[in-house]
C-alpha cells in the first residue's frame, strides 16, 4: 500500500513538474524573441533619426543656397532697374538734344555763309603770319646765312661738366657771363673776355646771386638782363635785372617744357637764344612728333610774338642756335663725336634744309652742353665737357 502510494505520488509529481518546465522554456523563448525585436526596432529608430538629421541638414543647406540666390537676384534686379533708369534718362537726353539740333541745324544758305566766313578767317590767319614775318624782316634787314664753322679756340677749363657761358650781344657790352652747372643761382660776371681768361687779373669777377635757381643750360643775357628757365617749373621763364638781382618779368610758355629740347642734353627743356632779330626760345613739342619749335618773344614784356613748328628733330640733337631767324640744329652721338649741323629752319622760307649741305664742326671730338651765337662778333660760345670754347663762323648774304 505504502509502495503504491509512493508510486502514485511520484507520478503526480512528475506530471506536475513536466508542464511547469515546458511553460518556463516557452516563456524564455518569447522573451528572447521580444528582446531581438526590440533591438531591431531601436536600430531602425536610430537609422530613422540619422536619416531625419541628414534630410534636415540638406533642407537647411538648400534653403541657404536659395537665400544666396535670392540676394543675387535682388542685386541683379536693382542693377537692371538702375540701368533701365539710366537708359531712360539717356533716351530723354537724346530726345532733347535731337530737338535742340533740329532747331539749330542751319539752312543751306547759312552753311554757305559759314564756309565763306571760315575761308576768310583762314586767309586772314595766313595774311597775319605773312605780316608778322615781314614785320620782323623789315625791322631788321637780315638776310645772313651760315656758311661754315671755321675755327676753334679753347679759352679755359673751369666749372662743372655742364654749363653755359656767353657775352651780352647788345651794343657797347664786353662783359662775359659764366653759369656753371645744371642747377644753380650764382652767376659770375667778368668785365671782358681777357678778364675771364686771366683769372688772376683785376678786377675780379662780380658774383651775382639770383633770386631763383636755373634749370638746364639754356640761358642768355640781353641788354643787361638774364633770361633763364626757372628751376622746378615746366615752362616758366624769368627776366632778371643783373644790376640788383631782381625779377623784372616772367612768363609761362604755352605747351613747352614737356620734353627735353635735345635728347643728348636731357636737362635742358627751354633753350633761350638771341640773334639779329631778338629773343627766342627753342623747345621740343611731343604733340608734334618731338620736333623742335621756335618761339619769338618780346624782350621787354616776354609776350609771345609768334611760334613756328619745324621739321628738325630733337633726337640725337645736342644744341641749336639762330642766325637772322634761321634755326641751325647741331647733332652728335651720345658717346661724343664730330658735331654736325644737319637740319635748319628759316622763318622767311628762303633757306631750305634739303638744299643746304651738312656743316661740320672743326674739332673731331666734341660734346656740347650749350651753344650760344653772338651776332656782334660772329662767334659761337660753347661749353664742351667743361671746356669753354669759341667757334668762329662765316656767313653770307642770301638773295
Amino acid at each position: 500500500m505504502s509502495g503504491s502510494l509512493v508510486r502514485v505520488l511520484l507520478l503526480s509529481l512528475a506530471l506536475t513538474v513536466g508542464p511547469a518546465q515546458s511553460q518556463s522554456s516557452q516563456d524564455a523563448f518569447i522573451i528572447q524573441y521580444l528582446e531581438r525585436r526590440l533591438v531591431q526596432m531601436e536600430e531602425r529608430l536610430i537609422r530613422c533619426e540619422q536619416n531625419t538629421a541628414s534630410v534636415t541638414q540638406r533642407i537647411y543647406d538648400l534653403s541657404s543656397e536659395v537665400r544666396s540666390h535670392l540676394s543675387i537676384v535682388n542685386v541683379l534686379r536693382s542693377e537692371v532697374r538702375s540701368q533701365v533708369d539710366g537708359v531712360s534718362t539717356r533716351v530723354d537726353r537724346v530726345e532733347r538734344e535731337l530737338e535742340y539740333l533740329e532747331d539749330k541745324i542751319p539752312t543751306q544758305s547759312n552753311i554757305e555763309v559759314e564756309e565763306a566766313l571760315l575761308e576768310q578767317q583762314v586767309k586772314d590767319a595766313e595774311l597775319d603770319q605773312l605780316k608778322k614775318t615781314a614785320k620782323i624782316k623789315l625791322e631788321n634787314d637780315c638776310s645772313t646765312a651760315l656758311s661754315v664753322v671755321k675755327s676753334l679756340k679753347i679759352v679755359k677749363k673751369a666749372g662743372d661738366t655742364y654749363g653755359s657761358w656767353f657775352k651780352d650781344p647788345s651794343k657797347g657790352s664786353a662783359k662775359v657771363y659764366f653759369l656753371s652747372g645744371l642747377r644753380n643761382n650764382t652767376v659770375l660776371e667778368y668785365v671782358s673776355l681777357k678778364s675771364f681768361t686771366e683769372g688772376g687779373t683785376k678786377p675780379p669777377a662780380k658774383v651775382v646771386q639770383l633770386p631763383f635757381h636755373w634749370r638746364g643750360t639754356g640761358h642768355v643775357v640781353y641788354n643787361g638782363f638774364l633770361y633763364y628757365h626757372k628751376a622746378d617749373t615746366h615752362n616758366e621763364i624769368l627776366k632778371v635785372n643783373l644790376l640788383n638781382s631782381t625779377v623784372v618779368d616772367s612768363t609761362l610758355l604755352p605747351g613747352a617744357g614737356r620734353l627735353p629740347a635735345y635728347s643728348l642734353n636731357p636737362n635742358t627743356y627751354l633753350d633761350l637764344a638771341v640773334d639779329e632779330l631778338g629773343l627766342w626760345v627753342i623747345h621740343a613739342d611731343p604733340d608734334y612728333g618731338g620736333n623742335l619749335v621756335i618761339t619769338k618773344l618780346d624782350k621787354g614784356t616776354l609776350a609771345v610774338e609768334y611760334t613756328w613748328d619745324t621739321l628738325c628733330k630733337s633726337r640725337d640733337a645736342e644744341g641749336a642756335f639762330l642766325i637772322c631767324g634761321t634755326l641751325y640744329v647741331v647733332y652728335n652721338t651720345r658717346y661724343g663725336g664730330r658735331s654736325t649741323i644737319q637740319c635748319l629752319y628759316d622763318i622767311h622760307d628762303t633757306i631750305h634744309s634739303h638744299e643746304s649741305p651738312v656743316l661740320f664742326f672743326p674739332k673731331s671730338y666734341t660734346s656740347h652742353s650749350s651753344l650760344h651765337y653772338n651776332h656782334k662778333h660772329k662767334q659761337l660760345y660753347a661749353w664742351d665737357d667743361g671746356y669753354q670754347t669759341i667757334y668762329k663762323v662765316e656767313t653770307h648774304r642770301e638773295g
